[in-house]
């Protein structure tokens, strides 16, 4: 995964990990010596680990972050079970090779998956790693990809038992609204008022397919033709409304030009990318969901913004405690998100006033 720099920084333990694979996981060949543990970078929650065995052939590992772990966060088991579950189908995901819930082994649950090599473009820095040739044919398979993605019966690869009664877009605005209100932000008026909007035009056709939570092209692995090797990171993986996954897509498609930042930092900015535009229209014209996309794409872009508004409240919270690193370093931090967080707000109230397009 050439997109992500690699760094020696709290490895899971080599030797109990070797032990592990030797007795569970015997594709994976194992020496004398433990196999070779190397951190990938990138990334805030779950933790990714490139393992190269006796052999010299690469594996992936996961596990949940080393500390400040809530017990109903970073389930292993459920990345786990979604990329298990999508094996045959046509979305690529990296191959489910074993999984581990004996926290005697490294001290949490993991899973060791197929090493996908690749550009990981998670922020402008790795996206210009990428020819500017293939970027407009990888932009348009992050459409192709979504549409594949959510064409997946998930009864049909045994992930049925997911699904929940009532609204999913219901829970999802009472959940983030709750912990935007849980947090330090003082002013959550823009907060406040962006969320009576999405209770208010909150559509009555909702889908239920398989949602990522978090598609974008800095959790893909892309080829030197700028096809899709696989999807990562599926820890927000449910089964929800697939127009929130395209409009999270959207909001974190960042363009020259933009007035309002993207959500989450990524490549497109960069020369080369498609439009917003092309990417909506390759995603109706691969979905056949065109109907819904022409009146409903600006309310889930301006959701996608709203929860990442949300989002930063917690983490906003985090750096203002002064929980996450050095104090000075935390203040300037905790001002620049607060700062983040009333944007996004801020252009999801505007996105809701104005309509659809």
């Amino acid at each position: 995964m050439s997109g992500s720099t690699q760094i020696a920084t709290d490895p899971v333990p080599a030797a109990a990990l070797t032990e592990w694979l030797r007795a569970e996981v015997p594709e994976i060949a194992t020496g004398a010596e433990p196999v070779d543990v190397t951190r990938i970078s990138g990334g805030h929650s779950n933790l990714t680990y490139r393992i190269v065995d006796a052999a010299g052939t690469p594996w992936a590992l996961r596990r949940p972050p080393t500390g400040g772990v809530l017990a109903t966060a970073h389930d292993m088991g459920r990345e786990w079970q979604f990329i298990a579950a999508l094996a045959d189908t046509p979305v690529p995901v990296p191959r489910a090779v074993a999984f581990c819930s004996d926290h005697a082994v490294i001290g949490a649950d993991f899973y060791v998956m197929g090493f996908v090599d690749g550009m990981v473009p998670g922020d402008v820095e790795a996206g210009q790693a990428m020819p500017v040739e293939i970027r407009h044919a990888a932009g348009l398979a992050c459409a192709d990809v979504l549409a594949e993605l959510h064409a997946v019966d998930p009864d049909a690869v045994g992930l049925g038992e997911l699904r929940r009664p009532g609204s999913y877009l219901e829970r999802q605005l009472r959940r983030w609204h709750r912990q935007a209100h849980d947090s330090a932000v003082e002013d959550l008026s823009v907060v406040d008022e962006g969320h009576r909007l999405l209770v208010e035009r909150r559509p009555a056709d909702e889908e239920l397919t398989i949602a990522h939570g978090d598609y974008r092209p800095g959790n893909l692995s892309f080829g030197p033709d700028g096809r899709i090797g696989a999807i990562f990171d599926w820890e927000l993986a449910t089964l929800g409304e697939p127009l929130a996954d395209l409009g999270y897509l959207l909001a974190s498609w960042g363009r020259p030009g933009d007035t309002v930042r993207e959500i989450t930092s990524g490549p497109t900015t960069l020369e080369g990318w498609p439009e917003r535009e092309e990417i909506l229209a390759r995603y109706a014209e691969r979905s056949g969901r065109g109907e819904r996309i022409a009146g409903q794409a600006d309310y889930f872009e301006a959701f996608a913004r709203w929860r990442s508004a949300c989002i930063g409240a917690g983490v906003y919270t985090r750096y203002a405690a002064g929980h996450m690193g050095d104090a000075a370093e935390d203040a300037e931090t905790a001002r620049s998100r607060l700062a983040n967080l009333q944007e996004q707000a801020t252009a999801a109230v505007e996105i809701l006033r104005r309509g659809p397009r």
